[in-house]
């Protein structure tokens, strides 16, 4: 609160208790011209009578404690920028209670720290801790259901683009990641001709579908040779340490059509998974970890009991 909003705060809050204090002295002060209680001179259908009795003095009394109360509460507690005498801060209030918070949830967490998160995901309790954490962190990107969106990944399918693993599913997390796609068009127009582009996501889309020309695709396929190969492999199989996606498994972050293809190649694109782990820690990061290794299937065998009971 700037200083303006401050005064003019408290200047109407004066104004009012001063405006409170005066009707209150105005209207329990009898004046001498003032009827008595019992002869204001109302009367309706002969035996109701209006009287002019003064409020109860305890009443009154009640209201003025109120005011009295009213500059206490303000004087200690102050208003905006205008510290009071108990030196309360709603800053202070409320790291009081996040330190408190904090100090239940690690009372709570301790039960999983340093845990791999493929033995997390064996408890129940610990996957329905990392959903919760999930869906307040991460659901804003990947959905509720870590089903994903356009430009960013769907966490229910096998493939990781920065590897499955629980060790790599840990680092995602906890680290962030910076993936960068360059834009291919010049350099593969500069080898192919006006064509090359169409060449190549014919050939990129052949990996995964029957229905693309098989003249283009071949000629997509020299040039993918030469430009592509480097990240997404011989075969086009990816390569997690880079992040650079599997083309033949038919899961497009950024689209699969060919104009989304098009606009890849043309633009590139960059990707940016931001690191959670000074946000929420290491428990916590693990916890969301777990959560969601049980959102994919794996060909990994499961910890054993004896691994998980530990």
């Amino acid at each position: 609160m700037t200083p303006a909003w401050t005064w003019y705060v408290v200047i109407l809050t004066v104004l009012n208790l001063a405006g409170c204090a005066w009707l209150l002295v105005g209207n329990t002060k009898r004046r001498p011209s003032d009827p008595k209680p019992d002869e204001t001179g109302h009367v309706w259908d002969g035996n109701l009578t209006e009287f002019n009795k003064p409020l109860p003095r305890w009443w009154i009394n009640l209201f003025y404690i109120t005011i009295v109360f009213a500059v206490a509460y303000l004087m200690w507690f102050g208003v905006g920028q205008l510290k009071g005498y108990g030196h309360w801060s709603s800053k202070s209030e409320w790291a009081l209670d996040n330190a408190a918070e904090d100090a239940r949830l690690d009372d709570t967490l301790k039960l999983y720290a340093g845990k791999p998160i493929d033995v997390l995901a064996q408890d129940p309790g610990a996957v329905s801790i990392g959903r919760t954490i999930f869906i307040n962190q991460c659901a804003a990107c990947h959905g509720s259901g870590g089903h994903g969106t356009v430009g960013f990944p769907d966490l229910t399918l096998g493939a990781k683009r920065w590897g499955g693993t629980p060790e790599r599913i840990l680092e995602t997390i906890q680290d962030g990641r910076q993936a960068v796609m360059p834009a291919w068009a010049p350099t593969l127009i500069e080898q192919g001709g006006p064509t090359a582009v169409d060449d190549t996501i014919a050939y990129v889309l052949s990996l995964s579908r029957t229905d693309q020309p098989k003249d283009a695709a071949e000629r997509g396929e020299k040039l993918f040779a030469t430009t592509c190969v480097a990240c997404h492999g011989p075969q086009g199989k990816g390569n997690p340490m880079l992040g650079a996606p599997d083309l033949t498994a038919g899961h497009w972050l950024y689209g699969g059509s060919e104009a989304a293809l098009h606009k890849t190649l043309s633009e590139g694109r960059q990707g940016v998974m931001p690191t959670w782990k000074p946000m929420l820690g290491d428990t916590r990061t693990r916890l969301v970890g777990a959560y969601v290794w049980t959102l994919s299937p794996h060909t990994d065998p499961p910890p054993a009991d004896g691994a998980a009971a530990e």
